[in-house]
């Protein structure tokens, strides 16, 4: 039998990974909400990975809490993610994904793009994958896992904030609202120069952004967590002292 995989965050997406560690043989263990995970880790002290799969507003805590004996095998999802995010947890290389496939409640997985990968489980996580027919690829270098995450934030972030002003779907929204799009991602890069501490290649990202859009041109802009989102990133923007006219004008006029 192969070693098992806890799954912390039995969500939609977590829920996803599970089936495919369980595909290609692996025990999962699951840690959910009302679990205490150090006294799971007092049965399963040297599990194969540890994938946190908790929602973005839970995953400081998490990584916080995490049992000392898990933490060199930690496998990170999710979205607004940069290295900061475990640097700040002692945490000094988990394997990252960022996905770019939806699972929601009552749908099947709809891919986007492939899903980019990065760090010592890195085939884990492409065998689990591809177990379930969702394309992802490896990545060879923490430059090019920088630059992933920083176009997911770009596209989550842009399409859901510039959502608040304009609703509709990303091809609407690059078709028909391009200047809104571009300011609120100039907005957006600004503050992941900041984050990052490295000036971004905006034209690659730019780019990124547009290929990422045209993966589903009839995905929604405006998610429900599209609020929470602004409101966080003019918190970093506030903090670092930087402008952003767009996220500002947007919370103005759109935000309650």
């Amino acid at each position: 039998m192969k070693d098992p995989i806890i799954v912390i965050g039995l969500g939609e997406l977590g829920s996803v990974f599970a089936r495919g560690f369980l595909k290609t043989g692996h025990p999962v263990f699951p840690v959910t909400r009302d679990m205490d995970m150090h006294l799971v880790a007092q049965t399963h002290p040297n599990p194969k990975a540890v994938m946190v799969a908790v929602g973005e507003s839970d995953l400081s805590e998490v990584l916080k809490n995490c049992p000392e004996s898990w933490k060199n095998n930690l496998i990170l999802i999710q979205n607004e993610l940069l290295p900061r995010d475990w640097q700040a947890a002692n945490i000094i290389e988990p394997t990252v994904i960022s996905v770019w496939f939806e699972k929601k409640k009552g749908m099947d997985t709809k891919v986007v793009l492939p899903s980019p990968i990065f760090g010592a489980n890195d085939r884990l996580l492409f065998d689990a994958l591809a177990s379930l027919d969702i394309p992802s690829f490896l990545l060879d270098t923490q430059a090019e896992l920088n630059y992933e995450l920083v176009r997911k934030n770009l596209y989550i972030l842009t399409t859901n904030i510039a959502g608040l002003e304009v609703g509709g779907n990303v091809n609407d929204l690059m078709h028909q609202h391009a200047s809104i799009m571009n300011a609120v991602a100039q907005d957006i890069l600004d503050i992941q120069d900041q984050l990052t501490g490295q000036t971004q290649d905006r034209k690659r990202l730019m780019a990124g952004l547009i290929e990422a859009i045209k993966g589903d041109l009839n995905h929604g802009c405006m998610g429900r967590s599209a609020p929470a989102r602004l409101k966080r990133a003019l918190g970093f923007a506030k903090d670092a002292d930087i402008k952003v006219p767009k996220l500002t004008d947007i919370a103005h006029h759109y935000v309650k």
